[in-house]
């Protein structure tokens, strides 16, 4: 059995017929490369190349072992180079997601720049609903995520904190608590509070119809004005902290110049 970088020198040889430029490309010494092609030739136990001053040349025998090996290795060739370009590279698609409105925008301008600097890198985003957020990104469905959710599994890794934003309360427009400034938990007496598994328009439709109240980011307000939601700042409540998600085993080039790219353009420190 041959190893790869026997058969690499070989087929670079065949084509390039010099030394010199199968050393550069296969990124060995002339040195190694005449080691390689004189040991193949002992094995096989004939000439493989025709060697002079000026010239080098393939035997029958080397050129039909050439015609032999050069299909099979192409698809290894370039199975190689998928490899490399998936792990190192820029190039291929990266899957974002995010939860809300604001992030949205936000990852079509992180887009934008990653582009202009890695046009080879094709940035595919999509919202995610809060219960999926955690399970797409286990599954390989976004390979980040931008949420202001804690996402609890440990594969998971979150990065530093890009945006932060008061926490109000979604209430009925026609709650005796509507037009106050701020309110407590206290105050909400048996007004039902839905939980961050339940989609924004789900939880808009609910409290709007009287029958709930639901913890909200500030960006809903102005994204998403109702007649019959009212907004009130939560008093208490920690701000909600937007970060990028992604799994600790899923940081590819493409991974960290998103990343990057989101830090820049924000000015958050790594």
């Amino acid at each position: 059995m041959l190893e790869r970088q026997e058969l690499e020198i070989f087929l670079t040889l065949a084509e390039e017929l010099h030394f010199g430029r199968t050393a550069e490309r296969t990124r060995v010494s002339t040195a190694r490369v005449s080691q390689t092609i004189g040991a193949l030739e002992r094995r096989v136990g004939a000439l493989l190349f025709r060697r002079t001053s000026r010239r080098v040349a393939l035997t029958a025998i080397g050129r039909q072992l050439e015609q032999d090996l050069r299909p099979a290795w192409s698809p290894v060739e370039a199975g190689f180079a998928r490899a490399l370009n998936a792990g190192r590279g820029f190039n291929g698609v990266l899957r974002v997601g995010f939860t809300g409105t604001p992030g949205g925008q936000l990852l079509v301008d992180v887009a934008e720049l990653c582009g202009q600097r890695q046009p080879e890198c094709e940035v595919v985003i999509r919202e995610v609903q809060p219960g999926d957020a955690a399970p797409w990104l286990l599954a390989g469905e976004v390979e980040l995520l931008l949420t202001c959710l804690p996402l609890a599994p440990e594969e998971l890794v979150a990065g530093p904190v890009l945006v932060t934003e008061p926490q109000l309360l979604a209430l009925p427009a026609r709650h005796r608590l509507a037009g106050r400034a701020e309110v407590s938990l206290a105050e909400l007496g048996d007004l039902r509070m839905l939980g961050a598994e339940t989609s924004l328009q789900e939880a808009l439709t609910l409290v709007g119809a009287g029958r709930a109240v639901f913890p909200v980011g500030a960006h809903v307000r102005r994204y998403h004005p109702r007649p019959d939601v009212g907004y009130v700042r939560l008093q208490g409540a920690d701000p909600s902290e937007w970060r990028l998600h992604w799994r600790a085993d899923g940081v590819t080039a493409r991974v960290r110049l998103f990343e990057e790219a989101v830090r820049e353009l924000l000015g958050v420190a790594a």
